[in-house]
């Protein structure tokens, strides 16, 4: 793979399926969903006085650089990234990538 990144997506508990299905359909082989608890400035919720801390799902997901803008594009549309609360995403540049024979390195 060449120049590859990694996507980093984070969203509301439930939601990353959804985000993985869009990435794949956006040109992605593949991604990873893991599971994470954490708050946001637009999630200050609590039960009766005890607060609440929202559990989320991170996806990464590795791609090349050519294919950045449009899977970022589609887990934007997917996840409705544009509305507050509802997640963030964000690229990180990788300099090394082993484990991926299927792939073309």
């Amino acid at each position: 793979m060449q120049n590859p990144s990694l996507i980093v997506t984070v969203v509301r508990k439930g939601w990353g399926n959804t985000v993985l299905e869009a990435s794949v359909k956006a040109g992605a082989t593949g991604g990873t969903v893991l599971l994470g608890r954490g708050i946001g400035v637009n999630e200050k919720e609590s039960i009766f006085g005890i607060p609440i801390e929202p559990e989320k799902e991170i996806l990464l997901t590795l791609v090349p650089a050519t294919a950045i803008d449009t899977v970022l594009q589609e887990i934007i549309r997917a996840a409705d990234l544009n509305k507050p609360g509802h997640g963030l995403t964000f690229v990180v540049p990788v300099t090394s990538v082993l484990g991926i024979p299927h792939m073309k390195v």
